[in-house]
């Protein structure tokens, strides 16, 4: 008797040491960025040099997420150019486009 309760005790162990080590890992996988994080990285890759540091130049804050963000997607023709290029076409995705346009907005005050 004494050699089965033995044998249950480390097999006890041994699964509590491996439910522990999973635990370990699940929560050491680090998060993912914050959207407003990934939309200032893009905003400064892809769109500082015509929109300046601060989304001050070219950029109407006062317009629709929507329409916005299917700006950045499929770009804009303008009167003069320099036009709006397709973002799409680049890699950008929707989830992309709404980070970057909310960043660009928290930076109108």
């Amino acid at each position: 008797m004494k050699v089965s309760i033995t044998r249950w005790m480390k097999l006890t162990f041994v699964l509590v040491s491996m439910v522990a080590a999973v635990m370990f890992l699940v929560i050491s996988v680090p998060v993912r960025s914050a959207p407003q994080e990934d939309g200032a990285a893009l905003f400064k890759t892809k769109c500082v040099a015509c929109h300046g540091a601060t989304a001050e130049k070219k950029f109407d804050a006062t317009k629709a997420d929507d329409e916005l963000i299917q700006t950045v997607l499929k770009g804009k023709k303008l009167e003069k150019p320099p036009n709006m290029p397709s973002y799409e076409e680049k890699g950008v995705t929707a989830d992309q486009a709404k980070a970057l346009v909310a960043f660009m907005k928290s930076q109108k005050h």
